[in-house]
C-alpha cells in the first residue's frame, strides 16, 4: 500500500478512536457509568456498533483508554513546564501548581468511576514517572540552594505529591494556590 494510503487510514482510525473516547466521557459524565451502553456510544459517535466493537470490547475499556490519554496529556503538560526556561525553583513551582490544579479537576471522579479509572497499571506507571521527574527538579533546586538539602529528594517528592493531592477537595483556585504556597514553604532551606 502507498504511504499516503496508510497515513490516511491511520488518521481515520485515530479520529474514530478520539470521537469514541470523547463521546463516552461526555455520556458517562452526564449519565453515570452504568447508564451508558455501547449502542448509545456508537449512535452518538456516528459510527456503527460493529465498528465500535472493532475498537473496544466494552464501556469500561473505552473509559480506561480515555483515562490513559488524559494522564498522558497531564504528564506532557507537566513535562513542558519542567523543561521551560527559568531557575529550578521557578520550574518546580510551576510544575507543582499545575499538578495541584490537575488534582482539583479530578474532584468529580468519585466512587465507582474513580475506582474503575485508577485500578490500571497505567496509573501506577504515571505516578512513578511523575515522582521521578519531580524528584529531578528537587535535586536541581537543592543544588541551586533553592530547596532544602537536609531531606532526601525522594522524601520531598513524596511530601509534595501527597500534600498537593489534597487540592482535589479544595473549592477554589485561590485555595489551591494557597496550598501550593504552603507546600513550597515546606521546601525552603532552613535559614
Amino acid at each position: 500500500m502507498p504511504k499516503l494510503w496508510n497515513e490516511t487510514i491511520e488518521e481515520h482510525r485515530r479520529a474514530v478512536r478520539d470521537a469514541v473516547l470523547e463521546t463516552t466521557a461526555a455520556l458517562v459524565a452526564e449519565q453515570g457509568l452504568r447508564g451508558v451502553t455501547m449502542s448509545r456510544i456508537a449512535e452518538q459517535s456516528g459510527i456503527g456498533r460493529a465498528t465500535l466493537y472493532k475498537y473496544f470490547p466494552d464501556v469500561e475499556s473505552i473509559m480506561m483508554a480515555w483515562h490513559e490519554r488524559q494522564i498522558a496529556g497531564h504528564l506532557d503538560q507537566l513535562a513542558e513546564l519542567r523543561d521551560r526556561a527559568g531557575t529550578p525553583g521557578e520550574r518546580l513551582a510551576a510544575v507543582l501548581e499545575a499538578y495541584a490544579f490537575i488534582q482539583q479537576q479530578r474532584h468529580g471522579h468519585g466512587g465507582e468511576f474513580s475506582a474503575l479509572l485508577h485500578r490500571g497499571d497505567h496509573v501506577a506507571h504515571a505516578e512513578q514517572h511523575l515522582r521521578h521527574f519531580v524528584r529531578g527538579l528537587l535535586v536541581e533546586a537543592a543544588e541551586a540552594g533553592e530547596v532544602r538539602g537536609d531531606v532526601s529528594p525522594d522524601e520531598l517528592a513524596g511530601f509534595c505529591l501527597h500534600a498537593l493531592a489534597g487540592a482535589g477537595d479544595l473549592p477554589s483556585k485561590a485555595a489551591v494556590k494557597r496550598l501550593v504556597t504552603m507546600t513550597l514553604a515546606g521546601l525552603r532551606p532552613e535559614a
